[in-house]
């Protein structure tokens, strides 16, 4: 999946509920000016570019898909430059529920949120899972893509900000570990939305968070731009879902050279058919 430019209009569009009528009435062109950006068939003038992100309430930057070099997202941008795998090639404890929790006996579209180097995506595809991963790091998505390329894996990565990305096709599981703290609190439901939305009925999202506690210290390696979860606020996103398992540890860790505790939440929950009415 490559991020373009017609995909972040159509994206953006849609989120903002605007059909391609009242698109262009906004920007006083014809409707068909706009179907051609949509479908690559021509681009918007220059100068239309400051109105059209204005309209759809984004930059023009995430319009056009472009996150500057410059731009410092993460810390990890770094640590991903290094030679070796920061958290090296081995799947998370967490593929393996995956794939005893839903195997691929059919073609099941996977998209793993915040891949970092690709362990984990990779293990997904030599299992037989149609994945699709992306992360904000473009030294993690090079890794990734060496990574795959190892392995004679088949992965769709791209290079997105799990803050600025939305969903417009929907995926069986959506699988992501040690990521969503970088969810602001204010963006929360919104993108949880979009995700649970954009899950195929019967599909399911197994996911974890770092969780806040008051007697736990602040990680040594921790990111400026994160903030951990409450403690179940995870769970709380999938009341309407069947909660397979949900359950909260505290684990030492050494990924910066520093022994250190985290606390996580983790949830496995299962899209079920709408019955009401029935």
């Amino acid at each position: 999946m490559e991020i373009r430019l017609c995909d972040n209009i159509v994206r953006f569009r849609k989120s903002k509920g605007y059909t391609q009528e009242e698109l262009a009435k906004k920007l006083n062109i014809s409707s068909q000016a706009v179907s051609k950006w949509e479908n690559a068939q021509s681009l918007p003038d220059i100068a239309l570019l400051p109105a059209l992100a204005g309209i759809l309430e984004t930059d023009i930057d995430t319009l056009m898909g472009y996150i500057p070099k410059k731009k410092m997202v993460t810390p990890y941008e770094d640590r991903y430059n290094a030679k070796e795998y920061y958290w090296g090639t081995m799947p998370n404890e967490m593929c393996m529920e995956v794939l005893r929790r839903y195997y691929p006996t059919r073609p099941l579209r996977l998209l793993e949120v915040g891949c970092g180097e690709g362990k984990d995506a990779v293990f997904f595809a030599r299992n037989g899972y149609q994945v699709t991963a992306f992360d904000v790091t473009e030294s993690g998505i090079e890794k990734a893509r060496r990574l795959a390329d190892i392995h004679q894996a088949d992965i769709d990565f791209f290079r997105a900000d799990l803050r600025d990305f939305r969903l417009d096709e929907d995926f069986d599981i959506i699988y992501s570990s040690g990521v969503f703290h970088h969810i602001l609190p204010e963006l929360r439901d919104e993108i949880m939305e979009n995700y649970r939305s954009h899950t195929a009925p019967g599909g399911m999202h197994a996911v974890n968070v770092f969780v806040e506690k008051p007697f736990i210290p602040e990680p040594p390696d921790s990111d400026l731009c994160s903030r951990n979860w409450a403690s179940g606020e995870l769970f709380t996103c999938y009341k309407d879902w069947m909660i397979e398992e949900c359950r909260e540890v505290i684990f030492d860790c050494n990924s910066s050279g520093i022994p250190h505790k985290h606390c996580m939440d983790t949830v496995f929950a299962r899209k079920m058919p709408d019955r009401k009415g029935e």
